[in-house]
């Protein structure tokens, strides 16, 4: 009965705008590798569209929850990881920040898989910050310039160089503060955190 009913609460409108992010990367996928790039970015779009939503709709209808604090950062990780991926190899974006923001996220969550695995309280002792909240929002905002240059055949030179200066260095700041805390996090002497 608690179970279930843990269950159901799991199940709220900022939850399922979430999944739906993940559900749509698949079909952003598949829209690349079929060129229909119009599709691709309109998917994005609407992907990072939940991306807003969700957090905003937890805090005015007061749902939210665990889950979905675990959820939303996988789910712009998932969708946007994708999406770098598939330009990189497009050749829309240069291969070295693909593999910056990939990297980033691999070391995040292992890092925090490890720091789990060794008993340590991540949800509680980790939390986003700003920058990396930024880090999401420009990373979102430089696909979806790529999306819309490449298939409406226009051009926007400065603003997408803009935009790569910002993704790499917010990447690389928001990276290495996530390490520096989870170092910091580190059971000592095989000893829990405190």
């Amino acid at each position: 009965m608690t179970a279930a009913s843990m269950r159901e609460n799991n199940w709220t409108i900022p939850n399922v705008l979430t999944v739906s992010r993940i559900l749509m990367t698949p079909g952003i996928v598949m829209a690349f590798a079929d060129k229909r790039f119009d599709i691709a970015w309109v998917l994005f779009a609407l992907a990072g569209l939940t991306d807003a939503l969700d957090g905003l709709l937890a805090r005015i209808l007061k749902q939210r929850s665990n889950f979905g604090a675990m959820l939303d950062p996988l789910a712009d990780k998932i969708l946007l990881d994708t999406s770098f991926i598939c330009l990189a190899v497009q050749g829309w974006l240069p291969t070295w920040l693909a593999v910056l923001v990939v990297s980033r996220d691999v070391f995040i969550v292992g890092g925090l898989g490890l720091l789990q695995y060794s008993g340590v309280d991540v949800q509680r002792g980790i939390k986003p910050v700003w920058f990396s909240k930024c880090a999401t929002l420009v990373q979102i905002m430089l696909v979806l310039l790529i999306m819309v240059e490449h298939s409406l055949v226009l051009s926007y030179p400065v603003s997408r160089l803009l935009l790569e200066g910002g993704v790499a260095l917010l990447t690389v700041t928001s990276g290495v503060y996530y390490v520096f805390i989870g170092f910091k996090m580190i059971p000592q002497n095989g000893g829990h955190s405190a």
